[in-house]
Protein backbone atom coordinates (compact mmCIF):
# COMPACT_ATOMS: atom_id res chain seq x y z
CA UNK A 1 0.00 0.00 0.00
CA UNK A 2 1.23 3.44 -0.92
CA UNK A 3 1.69 5.89 1.90
CA UNK A 4 -0.55 8.94 1.86
CA UNK A 5 1.16 12.10 0.74
CA UNK A 6 1.81 14.51 3.61
CA UNK A 7 -0.68 17.33 3.91
CA UNK A 8 1.13 20.60 3.30
CA UNK A 9 -0.30 24.08 3.79
CA UNK A 10 -0.36 24.62 0.01
CA UNK A 11 -2.40 21.45 -0.55
CA UNK A 12 -4.72 22.38 2.29
CA UNK A 13 -5.17 25.90 0.88
CA UNK A 14 -5.86 24.50 -2.60
CA UNK A 15 -8.38 22.02 -1.22
CA UNK A 16 -10.12 24.77 0.75
CA UNK A 17 -10.36 27.01 -2.30
CA UNK A 18 -11.74 24.10 -4.35
CA UNK A 19 -14.44 23.50 -1.75
CA UNK A 20 -15.43 27.19 -1.70
CA UNK A 21 -15.47 27.30 -5.50
CA UNK A 22 -17.66 24.21 -5.66
CA UNK A 23 -20.11 25.76 -3.19
CA UNK A 24 -20.36 28.81 -5.45
CA UNK A 25 -20.87 26.58 -8.49
CA UNK A 26 -23.58 24.59 -6.71
CA UNK A 27 -25.42 27.77 -5.75
CA UNK A 28 -25.26 29.16 -9.28
CA UNK A 29 -26.33 25.83 -10.74
CA UNK A 30 -29.50 25.91 -8.63
CA UNK A 31 -30.44 29.25 -10.19
CA UNK A 32 -30.20 27.70 -13.70
CA UNK A 33 -28.40 30.85 -14.83
CA UNK A 34 -26.91 30.69 -18.30
CA UNK A 35 -23.12 30.18 -18.31
CA UNK A 36 -22.99 32.80 -21.08
CA UNK A 37 -24.61 35.26 -18.69
CA UNK A 38 -21.88 34.52 -16.12
CA UNK A 39 -19.25 35.13 -18.78
CA UNK A 40 -20.82 38.48 -19.68
CA UNK A 41 -21.08 39.49 -16.01
CA UNK A 42 -17.33 38.88 -15.75
CA UNK A 43 -16.83 41.38 -18.59
CA UNK A 44 -18.98 43.96 -16.80
CA UNK A 45 -16.93 43.54 -13.62
CA UNK A 46 -13.67 43.94 -15.54
CA UNK A 47 -15.14 47.09 -17.10
CA UNK A 48 -15.73 48.43 -13.60
CA UNK A 49 -12.06 47.74 -12.79
CA UNK A 50 -11.02 49.59 -15.95
CA UNK A 51 -13.12 52.58 -14.88
CA UNK A 52 -11.34 52.58 -11.52
CA UNK A 53 -7.99 52.59 -13.32
CA UNK A 54 -9.15 55.46 -15.53
CA UNK A 55 -10.32 57.58 -12.60
CA UNK A 56 -6.96 57.31 -10.85
CA UNK A 57 -4.95 60.51 -10.44
CA UNK A 58 -1.88 61.62 -8.53
CA UNK A 59 -3.90 61.99 -5.33
CA UNK A 60 -5.92 58.78 -5.28
CA UNK A 61 -4.25 56.35 -7.69
CA UNK A 62 -2.97 53.99 -4.96
CA UNK A 63 -6.48 53.56 -3.58
CA UNK A 64 -8.07 53.29 -7.02
CA UNK A 65 -5.59 50.65 -8.15
CA UNK A 66 -6.19 48.67 -4.96
CA UNK A 67 -9.94 48.74 -5.58
CA UNK A 68 -9.39 47.74 -9.20
CA UNK A 69 -7.26 44.76 -8.14
CA UNK A 70 -10.00 43.52 -5.81
CA UNK A 71 -12.60 43.94 -8.55
CA UNK A 72 -10.45 41.98 -11.04
CA UNK A 73 -10.16 39.18 -8.48
CA UNK A 74 -13.97 39.15 -8.29
CA UNK A 75 -14.20 38.97 -12.08
CA UNK A 76 -11.77 36.06 -12.00
CA UNK A 77 -14.27 34.07 -9.95
CA UNK A 78 -16.77 34.34 -12.78
CA UNK A 79 -14.07 33.25 -15.23
CA UNK A 80 -13.49 30.14 -13.12
CA UNK A 81 -17.10 29.16 -12.53
CA UNK A 82 -18.81 29.71 -15.90
CA UNK A 83 -17.36 26.54 -17.43
CA UNK A 84 -17.99 24.51 -14.28
CA UNK A 85 -21.60 25.68 -14.13
CA UNK A 86 -22.03 24.79 -17.80
CA UNK A 87 -20.80 21.25 -17.17
CA UNK A 88 -22.75 20.76 -13.97
CA UNK A 89 -26.02 21.97 -15.53
CA UNK A 90 -25.34 20.22 -18.85
CA UNK A 91 -25.34 23.49 -20.78
CA UNK A 92 -22.03 22.94 -22.54
CA UNK A 93 -22.23 24.17 -26.15
CA UNK A 94 -19.81 24.94 -28.95
CA UNK A 95 -21.13 28.49 -29.06
CA UNK A 96 -20.50 28.83 -25.33
CA UNK A 97 -16.79 28.10 -25.84
CA UNK A 98 -16.68 30.62 -28.70
CA UNK A 99 -18.53 33.26 -26.68
CA UNK A 100 -16.24 32.78 -23.68
CA UNK A 101 -13.16 33.27 -25.86
CA UNK A 102 -14.57 36.44 -27.46
CA UNK A 103 -15.57 37.97 -24.13
CA UNK A 104 -12.12 37.18 -22.69
CA UNK A 105 -10.58 39.29 -25.45
CA UNK A 106 -12.85 42.19 -24.56
CA UNK A 107 -11.94 41.77 -20.88
CA UNK A 108 -8.25 41.98 -21.76
CA UNK A 109 -8.68 45.09 -23.89
CA UNK A 110 -10.87 46.97 -21.43
CA UNK A 111 -8.35 46.61 -18.58
CA UNK A 112 -5.47 47.91 -20.68
CA UNK A 113 -7.68 50.68 -22.00
CA UNK A 114 -8.32 51.76 -18.40
CA UNK A 115 -4.57 51.87 -17.78
CA UNK A 116 -4.09 53.81 -21.00
CA UNK A 117 -6.57 56.44 -19.81
CA UNK A 118 -4.82 56.63 -16.43
CA UNK A 119 -1.43 57.33 -18.01
CA UNK A 120 -2.94 59.76 -20.51
CA UNK A 121 -4.55 61.80 -17.73
CA UNK A 122 -1.19 61.95 -15.97
CA UNK A 123 0.60 63.09 -19.16
CA UNK A 124 2.84 60.01 -19.12
CA UNK A 125 2.95 59.68 -22.89
CA UNK A 126 5.51 56.87 -23.02
CA UNK A 127 3.35 54.60 -20.85
CA UNK A 128 0.30 55.47 -22.95
CA UNK A 129 2.13 53.92 -25.91
CA UNK A 130 3.37 51.03 -23.76
CA UNK A 131 -0.14 50.22 -22.52
CA UNK A 132 -1.43 50.37 -26.11
CA UNK A 133 1.37 48.05 -27.25
CA UNK A 134 0.59 45.56 -24.49
CA UNK A 135 -3.08 45.72 -25.49
CA UNK A 136 -2.15 44.76 -29.05
CA UNK A 137 0.25 41.98 -28.07
CA UNK A 138 -2.30 40.46 -25.67
CA UNK A 139 -4.71 40.15 -28.58
CA UNK A 140 -1.99 38.75 -30.84
CA UNK A 141 -1.08 36.06 -28.30
CA UNK A 142 -4.65 34.78 -28.48
CA UNK A 143 -5.02 35.31 -32.23
CA UNK A 144 -1.84 33.46 -33.19
CA UNK A 145 -2.93 30.44 -31.17
CA UNK A 146 -6.47 30.45 -32.59
CA UNK A 147 -5.26 30.86 -36.17
CA UNK A 148 -2.53 28.25 -35.81
CA UNK A 149 -4.89 25.71 -34.27
CA UNK A 150 -7.25 26.16 -37.23
CA UNK A 151 -4.39 24.88 -39.40
CA UNK A 152 -2.35 22.44 -37.32
CA UNK A 153 -4.68 21.38 -34.51
CA UNK A 154 -2.64 22.48 -31.49
CA UNK A 155 -0.44 25.46 -30.64
CA UNK A 156 -0.03 25.86 -26.89
CA UNK A 157 3.58 26.99 -26.95
CA UNK A 158 4.58 30.18 -25.19
CA UNK A 159 4.03 31.42 -21.68
CA UNK A 160 1.98 34.62 -21.55
CA UNK A 161 -1.59 33.29 -21.63
CA UNK A 162 -4.56 35.18 -20.20
CA UNK A 163 -4.28 33.83 -16.60
CA UNK A 164 -0.67 35.00 -16.40
CA UNK A 165 -1.63 38.43 -17.75
CA UNK A 166 -4.44 38.81 -15.22
CA UNK A 167 -2.22 37.75 -12.31
CA UNK A 168 0.45 40.25 -13.32
CA UNK A 169 -2.09 43.08 -13.63
CA UNK A 170 -3.44 42.24 -10.17
CA UNK A 171 0.10 42.28 -8.73
CA UNK A 172 0.82 45.60 -10.39
CA UNK A 173 -2.40 47.12 -9.09
CA UNK A 174 -1.94 45.83 -5.53
CA UNK A 175 1.58 47.22 -5.29
CA UNK A 176 1.15 50.44 -7.25
CA UNK A 177 2.20 52.29 -4.09
CA UNK A 178 5.72 51.32 -5.19
CA UNK A 179 5.00 51.98 -8.91
CA UNK A 180 4.68 48.27 -9.65
CA UNK A 181 2.40 48.63 -12.68
CA UNK A 182 5.13 50.16 -14.87
CA UNK A 183 7.51 47.14 -14.65
CA UNK A 184 4.49 44.83 -15.01
CA UNK A 185 3.69 46.47 -18.36
CA UNK A 186 7.30 46.00 -19.44
CA UNK A 187 7.17 42.31 -18.51
CA UNK A 188 3.88 41.89 -20.38
CA UNK A 189 5.22 43.67 -23.45
CA UNK A 190 8.42 41.63 -23.67
CA UNK A 191 7.12 38.17 -22.81
CA UNK A 192 3.92 38.57 -24.88
CA UNK A 193 6.02 39.54 -27.90
CA UNK A 194 8.27 36.52 -27.35
CA UNK A 195 5.18 34.31 -27.11
CA UNK A 196 3.81 35.63 -30.40
CA UNK A 197 7.16 35.08 -32.17
CA UNK A 198 7.42 31.58 -30.66
CA UNK A 199 3.97 30.66 -31.99
CA UNK A 200 4.76 32.05 -35.44
CA UNK A 201 7.95 29.98 -35.63
CA UNK A 202 6.20 26.89 -34.25
CA UNK A 203 3.44 27.19 -36.86
CA UNK A 204 6.01 27.73 -39.61
CA UNK A 205 7.83 24.55 -38.64
CA UNK A 206 4.55 22.61 -38.46
CA UNK A 207 3.29 23.80 -41.86
CA UNK A 208 6.45 24.06 -43.98
CA UNK A 209 6.06 20.47 -45.28
CA UNK A 210 2.44 20.96 -46.33
CA UNK A 211 1.45 21.63 -49.92
CA UNK A 212 0.17 25.08 -50.90
CA UNK A 213 -3.52 25.61 -50.26
CA UNK A 214 -4.09 26.45 -53.95
CA UNK A 215 -3.27 22.87 -54.97
CA UNK A 216 -6.67 21.68 -53.76
CA UNK A 217 -9.45 24.21 -53.89
CA UNK A 218 -12.54 22.19 -54.72
CA UNK A 219 -13.91 18.68 -54.38
CA UNK A 220 -16.62 17.09 -56.48
CA UNK A 221 -19.57 15.76 -54.54
CA UNK A 222 -21.32 12.55 -55.79
CA UNK A 223 -24.36 14.64 -56.65
CA UNK A 224 -24.70 18.38 -56.40
CA UNK A 225 -22.64 21.49 -57.14
CA UNK A 226 -18.95 22.06 -56.51
CA UNK A 227 -18.25 23.09 -52.92
CA UNK A 228 -15.24 24.99 -51.68
CA UNK A 229 -13.01 23.36 -49.08
CA UNK A 230 -11.79 25.47 -46.15
CA UNK A 231 -8.00 26.00 -46.31
CA UNK A 232 -7.35 24.14 -43.05
CA UNK A 233 -9.24 21.05 -44.28
CA UNK A 234 -7.55 21.25 -47.67
CA UNK A 235 -4.10 21.28 -46.09
CA UNK A 236 -4.90 18.32 -43.86
CA UNK A 237 -6.32 16.41 -46.85
CA UNK A 238 -3.19 17.12 -48.85
CA UNK A 239 -1.01 15.96 -45.97
CA UNK A 240 -2.87 12.65 -45.68
CA UNK A 241 -3.01 12.06 -49.47
CA UNK A 242 0.43 12.62 -51.05
CA UNK A 243 -0.91 12.22 -54.58
CA UNK A 244 -2.73 15.54 -54.24
CA UNK A 245 0.58 17.36 -53.91
CA UNK A 246 1.39 16.86 -57.62
CA UNK A 247 -2.04 16.98 -59.22
CA UNK A 248 -5.04 19.24 -59.02
CA UNK A 249 -8.42 17.95 -57.94
CA UNK A 250 -10.90 17.62 -60.85
CA UNK A 251 -13.44 20.31 -61.41
CA UNK A 252 -16.87 20.15 -62.97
Amino acid sequence: MEEDKPITWTRAFGAGCAVILQVIVNGLALTRISPNALTFIGLLINTAAAILFGFGNQNNYVRMFLYAALVIIGAGIFDMVDGRVARQTQQVTVFGAFFDSVIDRYSDVVLFFGLLVFYARGNRLFYVFLAAFVMITSLMVSYTRARAEALIGKCKVGFMERPERVVLIIIGALFERWDAMAPVLWILAVISTITVIHRILYTYQATRHLAPVTEIKHVVQPSGPVQSVPPAIAMRETESRPELRTSRAPRL
